[in-house]
This record gives C-alpha cells, sequence and structure tokens, in this order.
C-alpha cells in the first residue's frame, strides 16, 4: 500500500485466530499495534500516526518501505508469471539474480543456492557442509559448531547451532553433535564500543579447544554472525573472525557466515565478509535482498564445494535438497530491483559515510538513566537498559511499546536491549530525530 500521509483505517474487530510469532500475544492483543501502510523511513497505523522506522521493519527494509522500482518489478512480474517450478525447471530472473549476487560476494563465492528465509538459509549452509563433507569420503565430519548468544533462525538446524536459550527449550533434545563457542561479549572489556571492540580477539582460539575435545577430523563446519544482531548488537572483536578461519583452514573445517542481517549494506558493505577482509566458504543471506518485500533468502557458496558435487552420471541429481519456493519469480523481480536501488543510490556506500556520525549520536544516550552499555558498528546500535524490578525483558518490552505508542517510534528490542537499525536511506535530520525520541523512551520507562 503506497500511503502518503497518514490515514485511518478500519482495524480488525476479532484479533484471537492469529497466533503471533516471536509475540507476546496477550499483552498484545490488550493493547494492538497495528499498522496500514508504509513509505520510505515511516509506517503509518491504523488510526493514521506516522512512526519514523529505526528498524527497518525487521532488519530488513534496508533502502526504505514501498520504493517504486520494486512494487514495479513485482507487479510486472506477476501478470507475467506468477509461478515456477524450481525443480528440473528455470526461469531467467533466477539466473540473473544469481549472478548478481554472486558478483557482490568475495571472490571464490561464486554459486548460489536459493531458499526463502534466512532460517532456511541456516539450515541449508549446515546441510551443504555435512555433505560436503561426505561426499569427499570424509564420513566422520558431522559435529556442527555454532556460538553462545548466535542466533539462525529457528530450524532444527538453526537454534541447534544458536545460542539463545529461548529459543532452544522447549524443543527437545535437538540435533546431536553440535557444541558452542563462548560469546564474543564482555561488558567489563568492552563497555560503550563504537565498531570492533579491541579485546576479545583470543576467543577465536576456543575452537581449537572444541577440535581437541571432539576429535580431529570430526567437525563440518562453523557458523557465526560477523554481528550478532537478534541478541543485542554483539560485534565481532577486531581480528576475531581471521583468527577463526585460520583455526577452521587449519582443522579442514568450514566456515559459514550468517549474514542473513549484516547482508546488504548493513555495515556498510554488500556483505560484512568484505568489511572483515575475510571469506568464508559460505555465507546466508535473506532479508536485505528483497529489501523485505517478498520473502527470499540462500546461501552463496565457495566454487570447489559446488564442484564437489558435480560428479557421476548427469542425471542424476547431485544434493537432495529444495524447497517449492525457490527463487519464486516475484522474489527474484524484488531482488533484482532491490540490487539496482542499492547499486543507483549508492546505499552501502552511504552506510559507511554516515556510521561515525550515527556512532556519535547514539553515544550521546550514555548518560540516560538505566543504560548500561551502548554498541555500534554500521547503521546498527544496541543499547542496555538495566532490568526493571529484578524482570529480564520487562523494561524493554515496555520501551517497545511507550516508542510505538507514545513517541511515534519503532525500535526492536532484545530482552532489555533496545536495537536500532534505521533504513540506508536515513537522513543525518532523521538521525537526530530518531536519537532524540529514543532519549524520551529511556526517560518514560526509568
Amino acid at each position: 500500500m503506497n500511503i502518503q500521509s497518514p490515514r485511518s483505517v478500519l482495524s480488525p474487530n476479532d484479533l484471537a485466530a492469529y497466533w503471533m510469532p516471536f509475540t507476546a500475544n496477550r499483552a498484545f492483543k490488550q493493547a494492538p499495534r497495528m499498522l496500514a501502510g508504509a513509505k520510505d523511513m515511516h509506517y503509518f497505523t491504523t488510526d493514521g500516526r506516522k512512526i519514523i522506522d529505526a528498524a527497518a521493519g525487521m532488519w530488513c527494509s534496508n533502502a526504505g518501505h514501498c520504493r517504486a522500482p520494486i512494487t514495479e518489478a513485482i507487479t510486472k512480474q506477476a501478470a507475467e508469471m506468477d509461478y515456477a517450478p524450481p525443480f528440473q525447471f528455470g526461469h531467467p530472473q533466477a539466473f540473473e539474480l544469481a549472478s548478481r549476487i554472486a558478483a557482490l560476494a568475495p571472490k571464490g563465492l561464486e554459486q548460489v543456492f536459493f531458499c526463502n528465509s534466512g532460517s532456511e538459509a541456516a539450515d541449508t549452509a549446515l546441510k551443504i557442509a555435512l555433505a560436503y563433507h561426505a561426499t569427499r569420503g570424509e564420513a566422520g565430519c558431522t559435529r556442527l559448531i555454532g556460538r553462545e548468544r548466535g542466533y539462525h533462525g529457528v530450524g532444527f538446524g538453526g537454534i541447534s547451532v544458536g545460542g539463545m536459550v529461548n529459543n532452544r527449550r522447549l524443543f527437545g533434545a535437538l540435533l546431536n553433535g553440535t557444541d558452542h563457542l563462548p560469546a564474543t561479549y564482555n561488558h567489563e572489556h568492552q563497555a560503550f564500543s563504537k565498531g570492533e571492540p579491541e579485546w576479545g580477539a583470543h576467543l577465536a582460539d576456543e575452537l581449537e579447544r572444541l577440535v581437541v575435545l571432539h576429535g580431529k577430523d570430526t567437525i563440518a563446519a562453523v557458523i557465526v554472525e560477523p554481528m550478532a544482531g537478534s541478541t543485542g548488537v554483539l560485534v565481532a572483536p577486531k581480528d576475531y573472525l581471521k583468527r577463526l578461519r585460520a583455526i577452521c583452514d587449519k582443522h579442514n573445517i568450514l566456515l559459514i557466515f550468517d549474514e542473513v542481517i549484516t547482508g546488504f549494506g548493513r555495515l556498510g558493505y554488500a556483505f560484512a565478509a568484505e568489511r572483515y577482509g575475510v571469506v568464508p566458504d559460505m555465507i546466508t543471506f535473506a532479508k536485505g535482498v528483497t529489501n523485505g518485500a517478498v520473502p527470499m533468502g540462500g546461501v552463496i557458496v565457495r566454487e570447489d564445494i559446488h564442484d564437489t558435487f558435480m560428479k557421476g552420471p548427469e542425471h542424476i541429481v547431485e544434493l537432495f535438497h529444495g524447497y517449492t519456493y525457490s527463487a519464486h519469480p516475484l522474489a527474484c523481480a524484488a531482488g533484482l530491483a532491490t540490487l539496482n536501488i542499492y547499486r543507483d543510490e549508492g546505499l552501502f556506500e552511504r552506510a559507511r559515510q554516515l556510521e561515525p556520525l550515527f556512532a556519535d549520536a547514539v553515544m550521546g544516550l550514555r548518560k540516560e538513566p538505566n543504560v548500561t552499555d551502548i554498541r555500534t558498528v554500521g547503521l546498527t546500535a544496541g543499547i542496555d537498559l538495566a532490568p526493571k524490578d529484578g524482570q529480564g525483558g520487562l523494561r524493554g518490552l515496555t520501551a517497545l511499546a511507550c516508542a510505538f505508542n507514545d513517541h511515534d517510534l519503532m525500535l526492536r528490542v532484545a530482552g532489555d536491549t533496545l536495537a536500532l537499525t534505521p533504513p540506508l536511506i536515513v537522513s543525518e535530520a532523521q538521525i537526530g530525530e530518531i536519537i532524540d525520541k529514543v532519549a524520551g523512551v529511556i526517560r518514560s520507562v526509568a
């Protein structure tokens, strides 16, 4: 819906049927936060208010909302071909988009496998890693390593290697043969860091301990986020990822970067791998690839990993994996239009240019009540608030509702951490507006 100005829209009169994801459903339905439209940097509510979006929707609308080229591309594609089966058939836009994405990735990552979400991308990358070792006759390489406080979606693979307890606790034993590196965050050594913390590179060496613990030649892959967003914006320390890459090379372990959040400009580059000068074996992506307009995800894979599967009779399926909606025509149309906007408007470069100003502005909140830490990198910030009355997450949830209802602001929360991740089109004036509103929210929930 292309809304140029706020207007009232009738709300549904029955909220009971929809079981909302990652939401306190009972609390929400007592005081709903309903959206009716969006344009550029703003959402519009059903009661006609204009809400500035400091969250890029959910880390995904990097180019802002309802961009005409994306809308037009989706509409045109829907009229020409609404769906094409991805098994044994193809369509031109899928191959074009794969080529465009591969061209943005580090050299050597040349193959793109499409899926529909970040969760599917993580599980796909893990399956490719396991299949790769099996195809090479390395049957013992079956263990998967994640990281404490890591988030890799909600599939069984993703929550098994993920390290966010609430995402795991209700779902049984999960996958066998997983383990976790320690989280990279340490308040004592890293508090109020701009960009990559100086302390913490040595935490990568914990992978050596896991190799000794589980045995040489047993670990298939390590998956990490260059910046852990969903857990509260935890930034990789300087040289941490380089040390992790070296250890993986030493022990024949595949390194997977989960860039579902950091991909497509969030840290000032097409992928965070470029920012950190590290080439992983696979990169997962989603969210920003289509600007959030149509669901899409995928995995960018190193050429020689792909080629390992391309042996044997040519009529045999090389990898028994995929999804009904892989490379969906509408998603591909949205992706191509989105990449054009990123290129034509220089949004990745713009994010790099705005990073120092954004960091300084956010750090101005450090003296607000109950602020215990602030972390910034790219156009992303995490602001930790002290728990309220000993109830973890209560102050954060109160802040989210207060921001929306009283300050016309959308932000993200992770427990008691406020996350700011505005679209890359944000202006300097809008950064100031967002910070002023966040300060008001923090005081309101003090």
